[in-house]
């Protein structure tokens, strides 16, 4: 099922969040306007509020407070990409160029943090404590998990508990933040919301592990070239399990490529290959389903409503994605 067609049944909510979303970025600085209206331009498929109307679509109604939920995890996670790109020196997100790319880091910082404050003026206006308390906890664990990653990055001792720990704060804590908030804005009691919290942690590293494998596709994935993650020096899962499986002479050559020969298109390509061929892929692919269908089973937890349906079809798009 395509993601057109998972959104169907809520596209009148989508695209009334997105006129919102646009109207809260809204500013009266010129230089400002421009750049949110860059950014609202080269926004990418949509998933995190499609999984913030299903998760709300469980309980009730589609309300005010779940565009509000939807637009302030935007808003958060459009600043924290925004960030991102300056601390990685990034010139194209998405097929785009960056902010930083075209107005330089000083402007784009300054642009993050007033989407962080939008976002949080959206919800203190309107007395939203439990929805920012929410997503106040993943940008957190985001940035914690992006602190971790960097760290490891630089010694390449990653071991498979410490890489769930990274991808459960960095991608899967957003997702489950989306969820959370979809069920809290519906009036879901907190058991209910706890519950889909986790669904969306399972779900989201499920998510983040589809990303990883990606990147070991030739061509381009993920909206950029494939082998990136090598070349920032990320120990993903495929590459985890090489090292772990692998005679000590190639093992030595894996590190030394991800180390010293990351930039060279030819040794990158080979240990994409190789990743193919030992069984890194496969690996992660079995992990990848694993907590998909963690995810899947607990939502069976809920009663069966079209919302339902269309939560279960979007956390499976999420693994059969191609890009």
């Amino acid at each position: 099922m395509t993601l057109n067609e998972i959104k169907a049944p809520v596209e009148v909510h989508v695209k009334a969040f997105e006129a919102r979303f646009r109207e809260s970025m809204k500013s009266k600085v010129p230089l400002l306007d421009k750049i949110t209206r860059y950014i609202v331009k080269r926004k990418g498929k949509q998933v995190r509020p499609l999984f913030v109307f299903f998760s709300a679509g469980i309980f009730g109604d589609i309300t005010d407070r779940t565009y509000r939920a939807a637009s302030l995890i935007e808003l958060l996670h459009t600043a924290t990409l925004i960030h991102d790109d300056v601390v990685d020196d990034s010139n194209e997100r998405r097929g785009f160029f960056s902010l930083n790319a075209l107005w330089k880091n000083k402007i784009s910082v300054l642009v993050g943090d007033y989407l962080l404050s939008r976002g949080l003026l959206l919800t203190l206006e309107h007395d939203d404590f439990d929805l920012l308390k929410i997503v106040a906890s993943s940008v957190k664990e985001m940035s914690e998990g992006e602190l971790m990653q960097i760290e490891k990055a630089r010694s390449l001792d990653i071991e498979e508990d410490v890489y769930f720990e990274i991808i459960r704060k960095k991608t899967a804590s957003l997702i489950a933040s989306c969820m959370a908030c979809g069920a809290a804005s519906a009036g879901a009691s907190r058991e209910e919301v706890e519950r889909l919290h986790t669904i969306g942690e399972a779900a989201g590293i499920a998510f983040q592990i589809k990303d990883d494998i990606l990147d070991f596709e030739p061509g381009v994935a993920k909206g950029k070239p494939s082998g990136t993650d090598i070349k920032e020096r990320k120990m993903t899962l495929p590459l985890i399990y090489l090292i772990k499986n692998v005679s000590s002479r190639d093992r030595r050559m894996i590190i030394n490529t991800v180390k010293n020969h990351n930039h060279d298109p030819e040794k990158v390509a080979g240990l994409m290959e190789m990743a193919h061929d030992r069984g890194g892929i496969d690996y992660a692919k079995d992990y990848m389903n694993i907590y998909k269908d963690q995810a899947l089973e607990l939502l069976q937890t809920f009663p069966d409503t079209p919302a339902r349906e269309s939560l279960h079809q979007l956390i499976e798009f999420t693994v059969t994605r191609i890009r």
